[in-house]
């Protein structure tokens, strides 16, 4: 394009971005675009320049979802093949599986009925025919034991997971609300604790009557004291982990986190102590029988056969060894079982 004589035109340049001292850039006059904005496109625009990736610190927090939500069942799993792994646990498996199958199935392994009498040969010692031999009015001793099997094992499962159940709930409330609750829960706790166990069970019988059911609720009340203090210690412990901070900081509800973060990580040592109470509450169940507060004749029942048996020590013991065996067996297993889910869910052992 021809200009006329004595003119002289500049061609336009476009305005470079200046950066201060504090790392913006100054925009050209007319810019709507903000800062963060107008730096991105730049850096998109320029070739060669690749875009910033993500903050170690987001990928590290990806990284522990993904570890947490995973982390449940490795850590069951990894219980499991520790528990696996001890000779003892299993062989405690081994022999409540054996009183469990005998429970279920008594009617088909017992070789006689158990409350049918022959008193022309009642103290038989053991023989081909009756291998346990015959108690005092004749009825054949293995067939008691089998069928026994079933009143001690529902009062020991029973038992313990009613107290598990109610003593969880107390322990669990007094744990994490605190204040006067706590103060309360765990006095009344604590006057429960001061009388003996078995002595509170004969009084809450002798209040109920005697029968295996009364004995059953006397046993899972004198139990609930304990695991109320050992889920209470176990929430102290789990309110103060970073999960449930962060909970609390989203707004999630006090009963949301209560129940559904505070007590599945909080059970493992209640569970733990369960299995080793199942024992305990067996032999309070066969301390009772022998006393006469708990099954009532002629219902098979180990206790209440050591007790008809005592005055047979010497002239046939083997009407009280049997029985006696039966129990410590039974005993045996869930206290093997119970060392081996402690030693299993131990945390130490997970490094």
């Amino acid at each position: 394009m021809d200009k006329p004589p004595g003119t002289s035109i500049t061609q336009y340049k476009p305005r470079k971005a200046r950066t201060t001292r504090k790392g913006t850039m100054d925009q050209p006059p007319g810019s709507t675009m903000s800062q963060p904005a107008a730096l991105a496109e730049q850096t998109m625009s320029e070739p060669g320049v690749q875009t910033a990736e993500p903050a170690p610190g987001r990928a590290a927090a990806r990284l522990m979802l993904q570890r947490q939500s995973k982390a449940p069942n490795s850590l069951w799993m990894d219980a499991w093949r520790r528990l696996m792994r001890d000779k003892l646990a299993i062989a405690g498996m081994l022999i409540i599986a054996l009183f469990v199958i005998a429970a279920v199935f008594a009617p088909l392994l017992a070789p006689y009925d158990p409350i049918a009498q022959t008193l022309l040969q009642r103290r038989q010692p053991p023989s081909r025919q009756h291998w346990m031999g015959l108690d005092e009015v004749g009825r054949d001793i293995l067939s008691r034991i089998i069928f026994g099997a079933r009143a001690s094992l529902q009062v020991g499962l029973l038992s313990v997971s009613m107290a598990i159940l109610v003593g969880s709930i107390l322990g669990a409330v007094a744990g994490f609300v605190g204040g006067w609750a706590d103060n309360l829960i765990m006095r009344l706790m604590d006057i429960l604790l001061a009388f003996p166990g078995l002595l509170l069970a004969i009084a809450v019988v002798s209040i109920l009557g005697p029968g295996l059911m009364n004995m059953l609720y006397a046993i899972a009340f004198v139990s609930i004291p304990v695991y109320a203090r050992i889920m209470r210690a176990s929430v102290l412990s789990v309110r103060e982990q970073d999960f449930v901070l962060a909970a609390r900081a989203v707004g999630v509800s006090t009963m949301r986190i209560l129940w559904r973060e505070i007590l599945p990580n909080a059970i493992t040592p209640v569970l733990v102590s369960g299995t080793l109470g199942i024992a305990t509450a067996i032999l309070d169940a066969a301390g009772l029988s022998f006393l006469g507060l708990g099954a009532q004749p002629p219902m098979p029942e180990w206790g209440s056969m050591l007790g008809e048996g005592r005055g047979s020590v010497f002239t046939a013991p083997h009407i009280v060894l049997f029985p006696g065996l039966a129990i410590m067996l039974n005993v045996l297993g869930f206290n093997l079982l119970g060392d081996g889910l402690r030693d299993a869910l131990d945390p130490r052992l997970r490094m």
